[in-house]
């Protein structure tokens, strides 16, 4: 047997392993995971029926081109079906977009610290990943971005909300940006957590995507809808970045239940407005709190907090767990904290009390 090994890209050598955030434990202390941005509700009303009444036939292939659901957001944004494109979660298709724009000897420029997905999907591509430290507010330096452009640039990440401080940017800042961008430059604006923002500053990134070819707009149902577990996201981009994002998407990789649950969560807005309106007031109660406490926190736009706690990070983390809450540690950095269910978010609270009184 010979002692050599199949060969393998160099480019795989020290890629980062995506950490998800960490489960509640079953049989121990604790009870919540605040860990993964997760919508605490459970599906939206006619979702659960309708994924039911699928699952006798996932023996069958899903419907590769996405038909219904691409239809369903062709109405509900106002976009023409071409300029939509399918893939398994926001993640999923921010992958395809790496791959339709990027390879050896490109870059592709985003902020840090932010979703900890984009210098993974890099270096799987094999481009050069261009990384621009936050403002000291942990804000994305889009001056320092446009500075950071070469001509290897191939694509710009913008996550707005920002993730995982949860800060965003604003018509303003982000049009003189994207003016100073080459066309032939793709900027992604990924908006995961659009459906938190109350800032009427914060422009929609469909709006920006009208009027410019090289903007593309994602978006995804696992965080305000509820799909998580489902794995469902879509572009919303000019038809060749469309079309190159359907070349690139695996096979069938959005199954059918999936799509017919987005189909259905799209039909529930009403439902979903009055959650994401209950998790907002969730929101600015838990960011009152830790004014009150002492606690220096970003702006939030999203679902969760982070509180910067550099060399504490870890401890804070360790004292959520022991009661009763998982959250999001960035050690060295500082935690991320999902807005969950109320009695999560007290015991949080009170940990961060305990905790800045030692400080």
């Amino acid at each position: 047997m010979s002692e050599t090994s199949p060969k393998l890209r160099a480019e795989l050598e020290g890629i980062p392993t995506y950490k998800p955030g960490k489960p509640a434990a079953t049989g121990g202390p604790v009870a919540y995971k605040l860990s993964s941005n997760e919508n605490p509700y459970p599906p939206l009303p006619g979702v659960l029926e309708r994924v039911t009444a699928l699952a006798a036939s996932f023996n069958r292939y899903p419907d590769l081109a996405c038909s219904g659901l691409v239809e369903e957001l062709s109405q509900r944004f106002g976009v023409p079906a071409s300029h939509i494109a399918t893939g398994t979660g926001s993640v999923g298709v921010a992958q395809q977009l790496v791959q339709s724009t990027a390879g050896p000897g490109d870059e592709v420029i985003y902020a840090w610290r932010s979703f900890e997905a984009y210098p993974i999907i890099t270096q799987i591509s094999g481009a050069t990943a261009v990384q621009v430290p936050l403002t000291a507010g942990d804000v994305h330096d889009l001056d320092a971005m446009a500075d950071a452009i070469t001509e290897r640039t191939r694509l710009i990440f913008v996550c707005n909300p920002n993730n995982p401080t949860g800060t965003v940017v604003r018509r303003a800042e982000l049009e003189r940006f994207l003016d100073r961008v080459p066309g032939d430059v793709l900027v992604v604006l990924d908006e995961a957590y659009r459906e938190f923002i109350r800032d009427a500053e914060v422009p929609d990134g469909v709006t920006l995507y009208r009027e410019r070819p090289n903007v593309c707009v994602l978006r995804t149902f696992s965080k305000a809808y509820g799909l998580a577990g489902l794995r469902v996201g879509f572009a919303i981009a000019h038809e060749p970045v469309a079309a190159a994002l359907r070349k690139t998407a695996v096979p069938f990789g959005v199954s059918q239940i999936a799509q017919e649950a987005a189909i259905a969560s799209l039909q529930a807005e009403d439902e979903l407005l009055g959650r994401v309106g209950s998790l907002v007031c969730e929101r600015n109660r838990v960011v009152e709190g830790l004014h009150a406490q002492g606690w220096t926190v970003p702006e939030t736009q999203a679902n969760f907090v982070w509180l910067r706690l550099g060399e504490q990070t870890v401890a804070f983390a360790a004292a959520c767990e022991r009661a009763g809450v998982v959250i999001r540690p960035f050690p060295g950095e500082g935690v991320r904290v999902t807005i969950g269910e109320n009695e999560a978010n007290d015991i949080f609270l009170k940990v961060a009390e305990g905790f800045r009184k030692e400080l």
